[in-house]
């Protein structure tokens, strides 16, 4: 086992494939996580989506006012993490497309790095050539940040009047200033300009921010949201490495998605699956149906064949109800891994290729790593419904040992993500009193960007192409691992009544199929399929119990 890097013979000779945005039944969830992108509110909002397994966080930095935004943390942390040159492996992020949400990113952080490019430009004219007083202004600020940011209200309201008391005395200060001259001019505007080019600041901040709020809304509201713009993921020329190197990043992701071999994390259950909430097993042992013949020769492989091509079936039925939608129905290697492990790594060498292990492997796992030590096959049936809110899988695999043979059928469900990824942009605004109807109150829209974030967007300015001296300025968003954009921000699909309904009733119909499949395979070998056909009835019912169960946690 070993962590697959770029150059481990995957093919990256295509053009640069990009797939179309909200592929068929991904759309809703894969939206809901680009939308972070754009967002302008405070980072450690994140950290309320956390859920019972996996923890992002935010790392403090040195100064409160370099300290970034949700929008700018969540673009950094996941473009690093998905598209690194030395990153890790990746969880597969069912029911989204993952390369779409890294588009999203890309296409905020460009927005942003055009807002920088004007904002650096007027701290150079109106900071950098009259630094002193823009130092004295930033002190203010970040005093006023670090008093406000105390849980104590008259903390706050404290910061608030030392910012009104600065600006006294500097009007103090120009008039009363007892120098003449070049100094004298030199000192008011080094009061002054800072003042100015915070005004011309502002227009900017307060541009881009209804720029990344229309895309916000847009990726919300259902239509598929504005299409990501990145031109630098198309080398126009062999010498633009840079963006050579983004389109094999893009391509490397949208294989690794493709991947075939998953990871079971204990009480995590499979990461990126969800963890297992019900297991039902059918297991009898082999008699011949003639007592004078022996049973035909069969391996595991037989009978997982004959379910796979059964379960192809699924979405046909004898009425006109609706019914299944068309599963994916794929074969999988699991590999175990810690609960607590930090990091994963994928199978390599001559039985993989493009992170895809080969069907000979395949088949080789099925039908001898049964027991003990080594990955174990499954084959699975996966539903994604609800426009990538819900995704159910229903994994199978076959076992013989012994005489006995066992067919065991267990369910994993992956909820919605969560609803912080899911709401809207809100206007700001703030409500007073009318000044003659005092009893009256009146609503008034503030505008997006405030005094302190176009301050904190301006002093980071200078910063953003010395991202690793930003961090440290201001602090990161700390990512889970191991990281997949879908699983560990999911919700339990318990808690809304359709899905969970959904997730039981997938349950009884691919049971019955699975069984069906495997005791035609042993009618055809000559195997008594008597207690087989009991077990099987037997199993039906139960499967119908309504309560799901924490099969993961060996709890219930």
């Amino acid at each position: 086992m070993g962590a697959v890097v770029a150059d481990s013979g995957f093919d990256f000779s295509p053009g640069a494939q990009v797939p179309l945005q909200g592929a068929a039944g991904q759309t809703a969830a894969t939206n809901a996580l680009a939308s972070a992108a754009y967002r302008d509110s405070s980072v450690t909002v994140l950290l309320d989506a956390n859920n019972e397994w996996h923890k992002s966080g935010v790392s403090k930095g040195r100064l409160s006012l370099f300290e970034p935004d949700l929008g700018e943390a969540f673009s950094r942390a996941v473009r690093v993490r998905m598209l690194g040159g030395a990153r890790k492996a990746l969880i597969q992020s069912f029911g989204t497309e993952p390369q779409t949400v890294v588009e999203h990113c890309l296409a905020a952080t460009n927005i942003r790095k055009a807002r920088d490019t004007k904002l650096t430009v007027i701290m150079a004219v109106f900071g950098l050539l009259f630094l002193p007083g823009l130092l004295l202004w930033l002190a203010v600020f970040q005093l006023r940040r670090t008093i406000a940011g105390a849980k104590d209200k008259k903390s706050g309201a404290l910061g608030t009047a030392l910012l009104v008391a600065v600006g006294g005395l500097v009007v103090i200060f120009l008039i009363k200033l007892p120098f003449d001259g070049l100094l004298g001019i030199y000192l008011r505007a080094m009061v002054v300009a800072p003042v100015i080019g915070w005004l011309w600041a502002k227009q900017v901040c307060e541009t881009t921010a209804k720029d990344l709020r229309e895309r916000w809304a847009s990726l919300l509201s259902g239509g598929g949201g504005v299409g990501p713009k990145i031109p630098e993921a198309v080398p126009r020329d062999p010498g633009q490495s840079q963006a050579e190197e983004l389109r094999q990043g893009l391509a490397r992701l949208t294989a690794e998605q493709q991947s075939n071999s998953v990871f079971y994390a204990g009480p995590k259950g499979i990461l990126g699956m969800g963890t297992r909430w019900g297991s039902w097993q059918l297991a009898e042992e082999l008699h011949s149906a003639d007592p004078t013949k022996e049973i035909h020769g069969f391996r595991s492989w037989d009978v997982i064949r004959a379910i796979h091509d059964q379960l192809r079936m699924l979405e046909r039925g004898p009425l006109h109800t609706g019914g299944f939608p068309t599963p994916s129905v794929k074969h999988w290697i699991v590999a175990p891994v810690g609960e607590n492990a930090g990091e994963v790594s994928r199978p390599d060498g001559q039985d993989v290729d493009q992170y895809l292990i080969k069907t000979h492997e395949i088949q080789r796992i099925c039908n001898e790593q049964q027991f003990g030590a080594g990955n174990r096959h499954y084959l699975g049936v996966q539903f994604t419904l609800w426009d990538g809110q819900l995704v159910i899988t229903m994994l199978i695999t076959v076992t013989v040992l012994h005489h006995t043979l066992r067919i065991e059928v267990t369910g994993h469900a992956l909820g919605p993500v969560h609803p912080l990824f899911t709401t809207k942009p809100a206007a700001k605004t703030v409500t007073v009193g009318k000044t003659v109807k005092f009893w009256e109150t009146k609503t008034r829209q503030l505008p997006l960007m405030g005094t302190n974030d176009v301050v904190r967007l301006s002093v980071r300015a200078p910063f953003t192409w010395f991202p690793n001296v930003l961090d440290f300025l201001g602090g990161k968003l700390t990512l889970p691992e191991p990281f997949g954009l879908r699983h560990v921000w999911a919700e339990k699909p318990w808690r809304h009544r359709f899905m969970a309904d959904d997730a039981m009733r997938a349950a009884t119909p691919v049971l019955r199929v699975v069984h069906t499949a495997a005791i035609k395979v042993l009618e055809d070998h000559g195997v008594d399929t008597e207690r087989f056909n009991g077990r099987s009835s037997m199993l039906s019912g139960l499967v119908q119990d309504p309560a799901p169960r924490k099969a993961d946690l060996y709890d219930a």
